[in-house]
């Protein structure tokens, strides 16, 4: 397993001041964003992406990860969701393949964090 990034996860209501700050201020640049009805928004670094926040509007998420651990792969996913279930951890949401081509599970770690395991389907 390759962990390709590991990206903080933040709730916002206002999507404009959290893009103003993050970007006006600290210069990330959008990288997604929902247009019609936005759920989530997308911000990282201009080099190389290497720095990355997603924004999830209040409530979209239940409960809302505190980040999201990218393990590289769809096999990489299940491996790590085999695991967790094997160590009896707390899966909060179930191993799923998301409509927008990412694979993915919440898992409670030991410290009591909420963890998105994913990778993008291919």
């Amino acid at each position: 397993m390759t962990i390709s990034r590991i990206v903080p996860y933040l709730e916002s209501a206002d999507f404009e001041a959290v893009k103003g700050f993050y970007v006006d201020v600290l210069g990330l640049e959008v990288a997604m964003e929902e247009p019609d009805t936005p759920a989530y928004l997308g911000l990282a670094s201009s080099a190389n992406r290497s720095a990355q926040i997603v924004v999830a509007a209040e409530g979209v998420e239940q409960p809302l990860p505190r980040f999201g651990v990218d393990v590289g792969d769809a096999k990489a996913v299940d491996s790590a969701h085999a695991e967790a279930t094997r160590r009896g951890l707390e899966v909060v949401y179930p191993l799923t393949d998301e409509p927008w081509g990412i694979r993915r599970f919440f898992v409670r770690d030991p410290a009591g964090a909420v963890v998105s395991v994913l990778a993008h389907l291919e």
